[in-house]
């Protein structure tokens, strides 16, 4: 299974990305240490993990410490084990902000506000609101990832758009 790992940091003068490596990785707690690595004195590291253009995992330090962790589908853990390492202890699955509410299937006509048709085979786990405070909301974080046909790529790309670094991951990319 192939992945792509990018780390976002932000300090006092924006934001910058890295890819990292998680080859070896043995746990969840190994690979919020290589996040810290990237920067120490970060107010806020993120770490995108991309994998076979199925499955998203978005990791959060806040200064260092509180780990969180979204999963675009607990399947992933399943499938292999860097899966299994980031998301197989996640036990909650979130379809809704308030736990219960399913992302709502797209209705029929042209209107601009309809909602995306979801994908009902995924199983978003962990803590979709993660990145609220950065301005992605849960139910966004959700929208995004259980959208048909939006790829991992694709989800990172519109979620670093939002954060104001994206030009920063889309180099790392090309690399």
């Amino acid at each position: 299974m192939s992945y792509f790992a990018a780390a976002v940091v932000r300090d006092d003068s924006g934001w910058t990305a890295a890819e990292v490596s998680l080859r070896g990785a043995t746990d969840i707690d190994e690979v919020a240490d290589r996040l810290r690595d990237v920067d120490q004195e970060a107010d806020v590291s993120l770490l995108f993990v991309e994998a076979d253009d199925a499955y998203l995992v978005v990791l959060r330090l806040d200064e260092g410490e509180d780990l969180r962790v979204f999963g675009s589908d607990s399947a992933y853990a399943e499938e292999s084990q860097l899966g299994a390492l980031l998301v197989g202890d996640l036990k909650t699955s979130v379809t809704g902000l308030d736990g219960d509410e399913e992302p709502r299937p797209a209705s029929t006509g042209d209107e601009e506000s309809e909602q995306p048709v979801v994908d009902p085979e995924a199983d978003p786990v962990g803590d979709a609101d993660l990145l609220a405070n950065l301005g992605i909301s849960a139910q966004k974080l959700l929208t995004l990832c259980t959208h048909e046909g939006m790829l991992p790529a694709d989800v990172t790309a519109e979620i670093c758009q939002v954060l104001g670094c994206a030009d920063e991951v889309e180099e790392l990319r090309e690399v």
